[in-house]
């Protein structure tokens, strides 16, 4: 056990926090993405939720403070609408004044494609997928 390291952060998802680099994606999926498909690499984390991990992740890393699109949803299909709570539970673990870009269903799987790693959760929500961006310590 690692002191102040919130213990959902299994070993392989330290390594690979630890192994992305400036600029870096990490794509905390749903349970309906098609990570597979879309994705080279893919680990799991069936039991926990997305914004959970959001949470344990933000204090170990900074987002990309370059580019303003540095946290991605997916937006809703034409004539639907993202789950009551959803964006509200993931802006709450993100640093003050972080914006959340929306795209279109297909345009995030592309983004996600070019991901470093997919991270599949447990989350059962639709559109509970989000992109985060990897930045640089500020000194």
């Amino acid at each position: 056990m690692l002191k102040g390291i919130n213990p959902i952060i299994f070993p392989e998802l330290l390594m690979i926090l630890h192994e992305m680099g400036h600029g870096d994606e990490l794509v905390l999926c749903d349970a309906h993405f098609p990570a597979y498909s879309v994705c080279n690499k893919v680990l799991r984390a069936d039991g926990c939720e997305v914004s959970d991990l959001l949470r344990a992740i933000i204090p170990l890393w900074e987002l990309d403070q370059y580019d303003p699109e540095n946290v991605v949803m997916m937006a809703p299909v034409k004539g639907d609408r993202l789950p009551d709570g959803l964006v509200s539970s993931y802006q709450i673990s993100l640093p003050a004044n972080t914006e959340i870009t929306f795209l279109e269903r297909f345009a995030f799987y592309e983004r996600a494609k070019t991901s470093y790693c997919a991270l599949v959760t447990g989350t059962t929500r639709k559109y509970g997928n989000v992109i985060i961006k990897k930045g640089v310590i500020q000194n």
